[in-house]
């Protein structure tokens, strides 16, 4: 059974599509996924080869120093603004996208909450994900 993962951002002029099964599904409560997103986390699929997720469309992007002092661009939709995807300077060949941004976010299945030492009383996360003060090893 062919498994396939796509998606886009809201006003479609973004696409991406791959066949690759997720490497990590996570939950984020970094300061900056809570910023991006406007609330207590952002949730993402990490794969692990970019060069196998087909990308329609010219994103924006802008850049972010991570705690851990490498970088991350940052892929956003330049028309809606949506927030896509993102790459990882120290690890070029993983791209992970937003799950809300897939057709079917049902497809998302976190297996873990990073940065919950940032997370508010007020975000609630399922309890039962696996959690970790920063990212995880």
């Amino acid at each position: 059974m062919t498994i396939s993962y796509a998606g886009g951002c809201a006003c479609g002029a973004i696409r991406f599509e791959t066949g690759q099964r997720p490497i990590f599904q996570n939950h984020c409560q970094c300061l900056d996924c809570q910023k991006r997103s406007g609330t207590d986390h952002s949730s993402y699929l990490t794969f692990p080869r970019r060069s196998d997720m087909r990308i329609t469309g010219q994103a924006s992007e802008w850049r972010v120093t991570a705690d851990s002092g490498h970088d991350k661009l940052h892929a956003f939709c330049p028309n809606c603004g949506t927030p896509v995807y993102l790459t990882f300077t120290a690890m070029p060949d993983l791209i992970a996208v937003h799950a809300s941004a897939l057709d079917d976010p049902g497809q998302f299945n976190p297996q873990a909450l990073t940065y919950s030492m940032r997370g508010h009383a007020w975000g609630v996360i399922d309890p039962s994900v696996q959690r970790f003060e920063r990212m995880a090893g």
